[in-house]
């Protein structure tokens, strides 16, 4: 080869370094450059001037669009705080304290039925009607974390307060399930039908309800507030997790996966794999971590030899939908494989390394021409709105690779 072509060069160098990366020859301070960089992208122009995330960038049109605010904000609160605990940079403190802001202003005061709840409107396919539980809690856990750092019990007090709504509205302790949805204006609580399945005339349980352990908001009550009622709902919402895997490993039965399709969602039982694990950590029992296993084996499979997760992927042998890359399933299987490594189940090794690897190579150029690109990771989701392709690339890769990355520094570099 000649080296009279600068471009041969930086091929040449380019391919140097994704070698060196996938061979797992990456040093620590890859890692802590990695996570300054996407923290800054994160506090940067991910956040709005309110402190919300601005959830999904067009690619095509240069614009934000929202998506599930709360969960996106409270999702950004506790990467950004891990960031700051890695790094010591108050600038990402000083973010997750805005976004902790907001999303405590989201407590409803003056409501005759849903005092004490969060306003947390879902938005997007289902309008903003409704307040979904998950959106709820799956945002909590950066609330919680955000009280525990700063010493300010405020966000855990709107949080809790929450979660005495919901448990007191929205949990059925003898069907082991929280119902999904409430009508934002009346404070009713969907327990026939819910907004996701508009076009569904028979509904049953499983479609107005889930386990809905996501984020173990009763959990984080229960530590905050010594109730014992939100301990006994926590663990009977676990139990009734395992009780409703799959013998596949995930939860077939609830949405957003498919029984009829055979898909399962990039994301979705992971959160319940991280739910079990905080079970394990409240009750020592072992069955938990088995459960969450069975699920991160799933992820295992779907992943592939250099790292990627897709968006659809299947249970039925079909090969997953590759116009979707999703940054976020490589980083949240990572933390589950983790924290599953951690306490034995040391199958997940090759299976982190791989997702450390992909990180490091799948994020935006820092002087990439879009400044509302520089420094986020991969994360495409193409669908079709308002009559043509919806492509963008998703906070979430970046919320969930930062979290990943300290978890991966405290697993490597001991």
């Amino acid at each position: 080869m000649k080296w009279n072509n600068p471009n041969h060069f930086v091929v040449c160098m380019f391919f140097l370094l994704w070698a060196t990366v996938a061979r797992g020859q990456a040093k620590k301070e890859d890692y802590v450059l990695a996570i300054n960089q996407i923290a800054q992208y994160v506090s940067g122009p991910m956040m709005d001037e309110k402190g919300r995330s601005r959830c999904d960038y067009n690619l095509t049109e240069g614009k934000w669009y929202e998506y599930e605010v709360p969960w996106h904000t409270g999702q950004t609160v506790n990467a950004l705080l891990a960031a700051y605990k890695q790094t010591g940079n108050k600038k990402y403190l000083t973010a997750a304290i805005k976004g902790g802001d907001y999303w405590a202003g989201l407590e409803i005061k003056n409501h005759p039925v849903l005092k004490g709840m969060v306003d947390a409107r879902h938005g997007d396919s289902i309008g903003e009607d409704f307040i979904v539980f998950a959106t709820v809690s799956d945002g909590t856990p950066g609330i919680y974390e955000l009280s525990r750092v700063t010493k300010n019990e405020k966000y855990a007090k709107v949080a809790t307060s929450a979660a005495y709504w919901m448990m007191k509205n929205m949990y059925d302790a003898e069907k082991g399930i929280c119902y999904d949805n409430i009508d934002a204006k009346t404070g009713e609580v969907l327990k026939e039908s819910s907004p996701f399945w508009k076009n569904k005339a028979q509904q049953t349980l499983f479609d107005v309800s889930r386990p809905n352990t996501e984020g173990w908001l009763f959990k984080d009550a229960f530590e905050f507030s010594g109730d014992t009622k939100f301990k006994d709902a926590f663990i009977n919402l676990c139990n009734s997790l395992i009780e409703k895997q799959g013998p596949e490993g995930v939860w077939m039965s609830f949405m957003p996966n498919s029984a009829e399709a055979r898909s399962f969602h990039p994301r979705f039982s992971l959160w319940y794999a991280e739910s079990l694990i905080e079970a394990f950590k409240l009750t020592g029992d072992k069955k938990y971590l088995d459960a969450a296993s069975r699920t991160a084996e799933v992820f295992a499979k779907a992943q592939q030899n250099d790292g990627t997760i897709f968006y659809d992927n299947y249970l039925n042998g079909r090969q997953p939908d590759k116009g979707s890359i999703t940054g976020s399933a490589s980083a949240l299987a990572g933390i589950v494989w983790i924290q599953l490594s951690q306490n034995g189940y040391k199958q997940f090794d090759g299976n982190i390394e791989k997702s450390a690897a992909w990180i490091l190579k799948n994020r935006y150029a820092q002087d990439h021409p879009d400044p509302n690109l520089r420094g986020a990771v991969l994360e495409t989701r193409i669908r079709f709105r308002k009559g043509k392709a919806w492509l963008t690339n998703r906070d979430t890769g970046s919320i969930f690779a930062l979290r990943f990355l300290v978890d991966y520094l405290g697993y490597k570099f001991k």
